[in-house]
């Protein structure tokens, strides 16, 4: 089925999740994950976007702040429901976390994601703005000028991000997701070319693509150099904590500026921004691996849920997950055979009837 171009005229984008692809539109999120049986399970979210409740979220440079503040929020958010749709939290909790849960109230699930949350935001700020901003002090009271300690601060980043992201690559479970983040933008190329969504088309594109949060980063990290440039010769801090603080508030501006500047090379196939994004490109060989046919067909189905919904057909699991064998099924317009059966009781478990594996 041919894309058509009212299908295309927004941005579809997401992310990679343990074993699976979550797809956004502008009023929806898709989550799309392979169990260990062989079928995908699929949980379709629609939301309002919060430039529709307030418009001025929407304008020039304040968008790129709210932006990365809801992917923070969605992402973890979509983290946590692909390990549900994989069964990941149906373990028996250790009575620690029993303890823990009764004393604070709240599910194991819901503790385990907000340490995880708390844990990741420190460790981030720890290594990319703590550590960078004691380089700048200690190079600083050494006597180096402006332009060099601001500079090898802005390496610094760098160089850690490249570090991270490469050590990350070595560890066998996130080399996997790395796999399913090359199906998500081959799929969103596949999608924005105007083909059939087959996982046969969507192998044919390149597994890098210019609106990625990879990209993203860099653009920061890069804005960050220039703009902590002029400030600094404007404004010398001297004291490390202050500095610490500076670039820590900087960091929804520098977000802001980086934003339009990724869409702006995104949306632009000028030789000057096919120039200017290649770097961003190239970071992705980090994040991104060839994906399987079966990896693709996730990401397949989260575009085709995202864009048209579940399909009445759908099979259901007591969540109101639907089921799907295979990515024809999630296509608009596709017909069960006869002796497929009728559709799943909503209410009813998919054990019941049992689904064969791909």
């Amino acid at each position: 089925m041919n894309r058509t171009e009212q299908d295309r005229h927004f941005d579809v984008g997401g992310q990679a999740v343990m074993e699976g692809v979550m797809m956004r539109s502008p009023v929806a999120t898709a989550v799309t994950v392979r169990r260990p049986d062989g079928t995908m399970v699929t949980k379709l979210t629609p939301f309002v976007p919060l430039k529709q409740k307030h418009p001025w979220m929407g304008k020039p440079f304040i968008r790129g702040i709210i932006n990365m503040a809801t992917m923070l929020y969605y992402g973890m958010n979509t983290l946590e429901d692909s390990t549900k749709m994989l069964g990941m939290l149906d373990e028996e909790p250790t009575k620690f976390e029993k303890w823990l849960a009764d004393k604070l109230g709240k599910g194991v699930d819901k503790i385990v994601m907000a340490f995880a949350i708390i844990l990741a935001v420190v460790l981030s700020v720890a290594l990319f703005i703590a550590l960078p901003a004691g380089v700048e002090s200690l190079l600083r009271n050494a006597g180096m000028p402006v332009i060099g300690y601001t500079l090898i601060g802005g390496l610094v980043k760098i160089l850690l991000l490249v570090g991270y992201m490469i050590f990350c690559g070595f560890v066998p479970d996130v080399r996997r997701t790395f796999q399913y983040h090359g199906a998500e933008h081959k799929s969103v190329h596949c999608h924005e070319s105007g083909l059939s969504l087959t996982p046969e088309n969507a192998q044919t594109f390149s597994r890098l693509h210019p609106r990625c949060g990879t990209a993203f980063l860099l653009i920061v990290f890069l804005i960050s150099i220039v703009l902590f440039l002029i400030l600094n010769v404007l404004v010398p801090i001297p004291n490390f904590f202050l500095r610490f603080l500076f670039h820590l508030a900087m960091l929804p501006i520098v977000a802001g500026i980086s934003y339009e500047v990724l869409m702006g090379l995104a949306h632009s196939d000028s030789k000057a921004a096919c120039v200017l994004r290649w770097p961003g490109m190239q970071m992705q060989r980090l994040t991104t691996r060839e994906p399987d046919e079966k990896m693709l067909e996730c990401a397949i189905v989260s575009v085709n849920v995202v864009l048209n919904g579940i399909p009445d057909h759908a099979r259901k699991t007591p969540e109101g997950w639907a089921v799907f064998r295979n990515y024809h099924e999630s296509e608009p317009g596709y017909v069960p055979p006869v002796d497929d059966g009728p559709a799943a009781d909503t209410e009813g478990s998919i054990d019941s009837e049992p689904v064969p594996e791909v």
